[in-house]
């Protein structure tokens, strides 16, 4: 884990999407953050000393779809697989389909597995699973709070997680999408979906894959309207721990948490989340093959305002 000094910093973004406006003043304490998203190889451990079943290995019960055809009630989980012509996007149904044996072990399907992946981030992972192996490990999920002033490395009022530039000098610093979404990903970063942790350089605290890679579960729920009740108090918020409920307009009875840090699927022609500031959102007990997690830890109480510079363990 990196140790990250406490702070106060603006987040949000006024430049992108609505519902990371407005840009607010917001304090937080110090804290320990993983380095990268879990990987296939520690969550192994985890499922290995409790017995863990996700909710994508799950058959759903028949009591919560009334109606619903026994066949059609089956374990699985949402996998990127696009049709071969896309004709409107604005319908995610062409890209994403939900399939049948899906889940953390196999991330394409059944007939995928994670052999020779054990520093892959780990997939189809719920929000409920990222709680349980986060309390396993002695750990807990980052507020959106934590986990924006994680990414911003020191930096202040950056687009991206390494300063100004999407590309450097020419340098690809993020797993993302280049060619024509969603049909054909060209891999120019050296990648075509999902790749192992840390193969870019990381930010200013030390932090790889806070950009890019796979979507990261926060412990905040979801509202467009959070920054608007943050921002209509003239005070700094201090360690904020997000709206006491969800709500989502264009899904008003679905519970969502916030998640942060887009994926391997961004792109500036659909999504272009992998800005720091920006907001992604997900239904708690659904997982994708482009959603995973990272932990964070509380500092000791007496070392809390003492961290100058980050530090490791």
């Amino acid at each position: 884990m990196i140790r990250i000094p406490g702070g106060t910093f603006r987040m949000g973004s006024d430049k992108h999407y609505p519902e990371e406006a407005p840009v607010h003043r917001v304090a937080v304490d110090g804290f320990w953050i993983d380095r990268t998203p879990v990987t296939n190889r520690q969550f192994k451990q985890f499922v290995n000393a409790t017995g863990h079943v996700t909710e994508a290995q799950i058959v759903p019960d028949p009591k919560d779809y009334p109606g619903a055809l026994k066949e059609m009630l089956y374990a699985g989980s949402l996998v990127f697989s696009p049709l071969p012509e896309i004709t409107d996007l604005t319908d995610w149904s062409q890209w994403w389909s939900f399939m049948r044996g899906a889940n953390w072990r196999h991330p394409l399907g059944p007939k995928s597995d994670i052999k020779g992946k054990e520093n892959y981030p780990v997939v189809h992972i719920a929000y409920e699973d990222a709680l349980a192996y986060a309390t396993w490990a002695g750990k807990r999920l980052p507020t959106e709070a934590e986990w924006e002033f994680a990414a911003r490395g020191g930096l202040t009022g950056k687009p991206f997680v390494w300063g100004d530039e999407f590309r450097p000098n020419g340098k690809w610093m993020a797993n993302t999408y280049q060619g024509q979404f969603p049909l054909k990903d060209n891999g120019e970063d050296g990648h075509v979906g999902v790749t192992a942790v840390a193969q870019f350089p990381p930010n200013g605290y030390g932090l790889y894959d806070m950009a890019g890679n796979v979507w990261q579960w926060t412990n905040d729920w979801y509202r467009p309207d959070y920054y608007e009740q943050l921002a209509a108090s003239s005070s700094i918020a201090r360690n904020p721990q997000g709206p006491a409920s969800p709500y989502d307009p264009t899904e008003p009875t679905e519970k969502k948490k916030v998640q942060r840090g887009g994926s391997f699927l961004c792109t500036d022609q659909y999504c272009s989340r992998y800005i720091v500031g920006t907001r992604g959102k997900g239904e708690v007990s659904t997982g994708t093959n482009h959603l995973g997690f990272r932990c964070v830890r509380d500092l000791a109480v007496n070392n809390s305002s003492k961290a100058k510079n980050p530090t490791t363990e």
